[in-house]
């Protein structure tokens, strides 16, 4: 993989994009994730504005100690960096005392957790209306295009995407070329929404590089007697989720009208 070429292909889209879109600059959600890391960093390889937001809500410590000190890493080697903290959990507290209870909370904790994200994203959005920024996406391959691991209008809410044609495995080796801190490169991949140490794949029931498998198998109609048992359940993994998340990978159904009722 020519990890060079490809960096600095996606620092070109980015400058061009902005350029042609009357945009200052960039603002990112940055959770102490590999994802967000590689994404700010590539914004600031740009030499354009670029706006890192920690946006918490009952976050574990570890987390906003690694973007805190990557975004720190961002600004000693590039000064267009900038940083703003939004604690939101206060916020989001009070969301949840607005809304109506419910006789088991359970039945709505998914709910709450894409609330988190759509807060987040709200957040982005002031600033980015604020500077004249275009909100820059952390999504990768897999999460975007193959099992929608995001949520509608939260993360998934963005102006571009500037990581979303690389898998994990690549995110990641454009990671070590960017000299990422090594405590996020090895820090297991959370979208850390719940407010505990799930993963990722606690979540999702099988590993990136499993589902990159998974992925590269339905793009090419292998045939799944060809499978061993841990296959086999990985691509019915991969194609259940791909299924039910594909509202979030198409464009919005529009109800066209015929002319003859108009």
């Amino acid at each position: 993989m020519p990890i060079e070429n490809i960096t600095n292909h996606i620092v070109n889209w980015l400058k061009d994009y902005a350029q042609h879109a009357n945009s200052k600059g960039f603002v990112i959600g940055v959770s102490g994730g590999i994802d967000s890391a590689v994404t700010s960093t590539l914004c600031a390889l740009t030499g354009l504005p670029t706006l890192c937001v920690d946006m918490p809500i009952h976050q574990a410590q570890n987390q906003v100690d690694r973007a805190h000190a990557h975004i720190k890493w961002l600004q000693q080697k590039y000064d267009t960096v900038m940083f703003e903290k939004v604690a939101l959990s206060d916020v989001y507290d009070g969301l949840i005392k607005a809304f109506p209870a419910i006789e088991n909370e359970e039945d709505r904790l998914m709910a709450l957790v894409n609330t988190r994200a759509r807060l987040r994203m709200t957040s982005l959005y002031y600033f980015a209306g604020l500077h004249n920024y275009l909100v820059a996406g952390t999504g990768n391959k897999v999460e975007d295009f193959g099992v929608g691991f995001y949520t509608k209008y939260g993360d998934g809410g963005v102006d571009l995407s500037p990581i979303a044609d690389l898998t994990k495995t690549e995110v990641y080796a454009v990671a070590t070329y960017l000299g990422i801190n090594t405590d996020i490169i090895k820090a297991p991949p959370t979208d850390g929404l719940w407010g505990d140490d799930r993963t990722d794949e606690d979540q999702i029931g099988a590993s990136y590089p499993e589902l990159e498998w998974a992925m590269e198998m339905a793009d090419t109609q292998a045939k799944s007697t060809d499978f061993s048992d841990r296959q086999k359940e990985v691509f019915d993994i991969y194609t259940r989720l791909h299924n039910a998340n594909k509202h979030k990978m198409e464009p919005i159904p529009v109800c066209v009208i015929p002319k003859e009722l108009k």
